[in-house]
């Protein structure tokens, strides 16, 4: 074969490979989106929300296309009209040009359909954003609610709005990238000159007239017909979309001091939107003039005068008014829309019925002053869920691959017949702690957590640590817990491969002892979670989804596997009902034998009119909670939906709870049958549903300015409340509100609530204090009710107590035989919730105070965890401590507080007398000393059983003993 046949073959094999590239690349791709798609469409599937995602599929498919051939066809319609009506004798002097012309001659229909290609992929990609926006327009539901001042349904800013917006933005784009294709292929193509003056030589040498100018028009007339149309409808399309601004004031911030439309928004920012819209028209007709007329100063003259236009009235004009005629009385002005403006935020946040009463509450004390409220006094929490948190880990942890939360949950339960306040959280797996942190383990090994951990909220053990109703493994208590595993929860973030082939052995690790050997038990999971991946297509797919080739490789995934992910309550119930927004906080329960979560969520708007806009973010942080992710404004919240997670096989329930929400019915019209009845609840569940907190902190952060009804007050904000910061916390941050039950006064008994202080603003003594009745099973749920305390004799608020409770020197007496022995035997105290209670006509402050043990040397010791030593009592200026509550409300009510606790007075915190008692300190000691023997005796036996969780409590009980009764005869 010669050299020259060798040379021209060699271009093709080059062609060929790239095509094989292209095509290699183009499969690769499609198999991903393919991947991506089926998975989800799966994962829905397993869920039974199927529905979710064919109608978002079709819905963003049809925004998609419609979108996408909007802007392309624009540009692709424009370009081809401009190349159509092309001088057919171009004249350029431009080499450049000339080498496009000649490109788009050759290859036209390439040339116009690429890019329009581009811009309909890009922005039929940027649609899919607005399905939820164009979901809610097409089955919106009136508020019957009007505005103040449009007259317009509420239901128009909420859904009608936003979808008209992004219309108009979608035209008003695609005509600016269709005018912008047209001028660029018109300068191409010479119907637009890059040099529209032309000079005139009138001859040389003494007495010739000097050179003349002249101006030519820089577009021949087909140019100028097209781009005069194009530039026509863009003005008409801003017109409108000017004159629809109109009612954005109607949901925008007001200068800074509220939301909505204020006196120069009624008075000029709003006529002038109306006027620029006239104006933009009139340019319309202009440019359509010019059609004929040919002259591009008339419409160019015309598009100066409104933007000088634009300037004057929306600009300069609203600054002047708010100058000159709002500032110098601004709260005479702005009187009316700031009545508006409270009636709609009250509104909005569901806070138009809250009680405030004023309450004179007492400060002196006299024996038996708790009497009537005797029966408030057993529901105390003692037990601090943040502070016990490590308690949990050290004695319930077992081993460090199983983790708790660091704030605990509070919830209610019935224990030998009595309904009482219960800290609870799940044992979940620790990724983290695993010492070999293989693919193998992470993923297939080590897949579930196992068993919640509940004790009483307001008792403690002789030691001071908690008194357990649910707890160890295998579990034991009295929750009647039918299914312990935990394979979805707070802490489950990473997919795992669950199940196996039927009589195969398992290999999922299920608790670290309890097989026969006393080793570890192993299990294979057989609930309905997950996507079955036992087809190699299924799990190529998503070894495609998740980048892990181990899916296809590992002889631990099989044909019964399944693969769980999104394995978090609130990535869940998001991914299932993206229109809602969930709390931060979901809790575990054992509901009808099993364990589950359950996530309280709300419908949400910023666009509800004239209500104020929180941030919701920083609205419901505080020092117990710091939220995550992007900040959102709101101004409407409700808490429409509960929703439970089942721990076992992640089954989501959503219920529709407020049924009166218009967001709600939208989006149950969108979905029917998404949502279950809120009579399908069962009495089991619904005991343990409660007021959520991120709704309430939202309505806590509203209510204390929006308690004032009266415009002038909220105006001068002379009665404002503010949240306090949470006094243990050094960097400022809310106190958080507290889950607890309170006897309200006028009540004949106690009521699961969550409640709140305020103080006033830059002051630290009590302005209020607020409530919700949390228990959901009470006809009185979610009624909130405010006592405000008299301006005239002050009450300490919580910063104030904590400062008197911590340098009292009752207090410091008690807590010195811990914490004043030296480095080598001395211990932290750690003080916890600071709880405020409306009992004995006034407001008691009720604080738990905890000893953390440190080892010799600097740092706190592995190993150690708090355990309650007092309580401590302020009522007015009065404090008390004692080992138990009992003790403390006596001390400080004279001897004699007038009801019981109901706690057992014999069980005190080792080793610590009561103030009377004839035991000697060396009795004491002895004692102590025997229960430390005792304690290591039970060590010893758990160690043979190969049982460590229990020999690691048995020892941290019997060094605790030891160290106690070393302070009793040493303190």
């Amino acid at each position: 074969m010669s050299t020259a046949s060798q040379a021209r073959k060699a271009p093709r094999r080059h062609t060929a490979l790239g095509a094989t590239l292209i095509i290699l690349v183009a499969l690769i791709v499609v198999w991903w989106i393919v991947s991506d798609f089926v998975t989800d469409w799966m994962w829905y599937r397993n869920l039974h929300f199927g529905r979710v995602f064919s109608t978002r599929l079709i819905t963003g498919a049809i925004l998609a296309v419609a979108q996408g051939v909007l802007l392309g066809g624009a540009c692709a319609l424009s370009m081809a009209l401009a190349w159509r009506r092309r001088p057919q004798r171009p004249v350029s002097d431009s080499p450049t040009l000339d080498h496009y012309r000649s490109a788009l001659a050759r290859r036209t229909a390439v040339v116009i359909a690429v890019p329009s290609l581009i811009i309909a992929l890009a922005g039929g990609s940027l649609a899919v954003s607005h399905v939820d926006q164009t979901l809610a327009f097409l089955n919106r539901t009136p508020f019957g609610q009007s505005d103040a001042y449009f007259g317009m349904d509420v239901s128009f800013y909420v859904f009608t709005l936003p979808f008209l917006q992004y219309v108009f933005s979608v035209v008003l784009a695609a005509l600016i990238i269709g005018t912008i294709a047209a001028a660029v292929v018109h300068v191409i193509t010479g119907s637009l000159y890059a040099s529209p003056v032309s000079v005139h030589q009138h001859g040389s040498g003494e007495g010739s007239r000097p050179p003349t100018v002249e101006l030519k028009n820089p577009l021949n007339a087909a140019a100028q017909v097209h781009l005069s149309v194009m530039l026509g409808l863009i003005m008409v399309v801003y017109g409108f979309q000017r004159l629809l601004s109109r009612y954005e004031f109607a949901i925008s911030d007001n200068d800074a001091l509220f939301t909505g439309i204020g006196y120069a928004d009624d008075h000029a920012r709003i006529t002038a939107r109306l006027i620029i819209a006239i104006i933009a028209w009139i340019c319309a007709l202009m440019f359509f003039a010019n059609v004929r007329l040919r002259l591009w100063r008339v419409p160019g003259t015309a598009i100066i005068l409104m933007i000088v236009s634009s300037l004057i009235i929306q600009v300069a004009y609203p600054a002047v008014i708010q100058q000159f005629t709002v500032r110098p009385s601004e709260v005479n002005q702005e009187r009316s829309y700031i009545e508006r403006q409270i009636e709609a935020t009250r509104a909005a946040y569901d806070i138009d019925d809250v009680t405030v009463s004023d309450y004179s509450a007492e400060t002196d004390v006299s024996a038996g002053q708790l009497r009537s409220d005797a029966e408030a006094l057993p529901g105390i929490r003692l037990m601090d869920p943040a502070l016990i948190a490590e308690t949990y880990e050290q004695l319930q942890q077992v081993r460090g691959y199983y983790q708790f939360p660091s704030v605990l949950d509070v919830d209610r339960y019935n224990v030998d017949g009595q309904t009482t306040d219960t800290i609870i959280a799940a044992r979940e797996i620790n990724i983290a702690g695993l010492p070999d942190q293989s693919w193998i383990n992470t993923h297939t090994v080590y897949t579930h957590g196992y068993g919640v951990v509940a004790s009483y909220g307001n008792r403690s053990s002789t030691n001071g640590e908690p008194v357990w109703t649910e707890g160890d493994i295998p579990p034991e208590g009295r929750l009647d817990v039918q299914e312990s595993r935990i394979y979805y929860g707070e802490s489950e973030g990473q997919w795992v491969v669950a199940g196996n082939a039927p009589g195969a052995t398992p290999v999922e690790l299920d608790t670290p002892g309890g097989s026969e050997s006393g080793g570890e038990q192993h299990y294979t999971y057989t609930g309905a979670g997950g996507v079955a991946i036992g087809n190699y297509v299924t799990r190529a797919m998503y070894a495609t989804k998740f980048t892990d080739l181990n899916l296809l490789l590992s002889s631990n995934v099989n044909s019964a596997s399944r693969i769980l992910y999104n394995r978090t309550p609130r990535e869940r119930i998001a991914e299932v009902a993206p229109w809602l927004t969930v709390d931060q906080d979901p809790y575990p329960a054992v509901v009808d034998g099993r364990v589950v979560w359950i996530v309280d969520a709300y419908t949400t708007s910023a666009d509800y009119p004239n209500s104020q806009h929180v941030n919701l973010q920083s609205t419901i942080s505080d020092s117990a909670r710091q939220s995550t992710g992007a900040d959102t404004r709101v101004n409407y919240m409700r808490n429409s939906v509960k929703a439970v997670v089942d721990a076992y096989d992640g089954t989501v329930r959503l219920y529709a709870w407020d049924t009166s929400d218009p967001i709600l019915q939208t989006w149950m019209k969108v979905y029917p049958g998404l949502l279950l009845d809120r009579s399908e609840i069962s009495d089991d569940l619904m005991s343990h549903l409660r007021y959520p907190q991120d709704m309430f902190k939202v309505q806590r952060q509203i209510l204390g300015r929006y308690h004032m009804e009266n415009a002038d007050s909220w105006y001068n904000q002379s009665d404002l409340w503010e949240v306090p910061a949470d006094p243990r916390d050094s960097s400022g941050a809310y106190e958080p509100p507290y889950y607890l039950s309170i006897k309200w006064p006028g009540d004949e008994s106690p009521m699961f609530s969550q409640t709140a202080v305020y103080v006033p603003k830059n002051r630290e003594n009590m302005a209020a204090y607020m409530s919700v009745v949390a228990d959901a099973a009470s006809p009185d749920y979610g009624r909130i009710r405010v006592l405000k305390l008299s301006d005239t004799a002050q009450v300490p608020g919580p910063n104030q107590t904590y400062n008197a409770i911590v340098s009292d020197q009752q207090v410091a007496d008690k807590l010195l035989p811990f914490i004043g022995q030296g480095t080598g035997s001395s211990a932290d105290a750690l003080y916890g919730n600071l709880l405020t209670l409306p009992l004995g006509n006034g407001l008691i402050y009720v604080e738990p105070i905890y000893t953390q043990r440190k080892s010799a040397g600097s740092g706190a010791s592995a190993g150690t965890y708090p355990v309650l030593r007092f309580v401590v009592v302020r009522f007015g200026t009065h404090i008390g401590i004692g080992d138990t509550l009992q003790e403390a409300l006596d001390s400080v009510f004279a001897g004699d507080a007038g009801a019981s606790t109901g706690e057992d007075t014999g069980q005190q915190s080792s080793g610590q007398e009561q103030a009377g008692s004839e035991v000697s300190d060396e009795d004491a000691a002895k004692q102590l000393l025997q229960e430390a023997d005792d304690a290591f005796t039970r060590a010893d036996e758990a160690l043979k059983n190969g049982d460590l969780g229990e020999y690691q409590t048995q020892v941290e009980t019997a060094q605790a003993k030891a160290q106690e009764a070393y302070q009793r005869l040493n303190g």
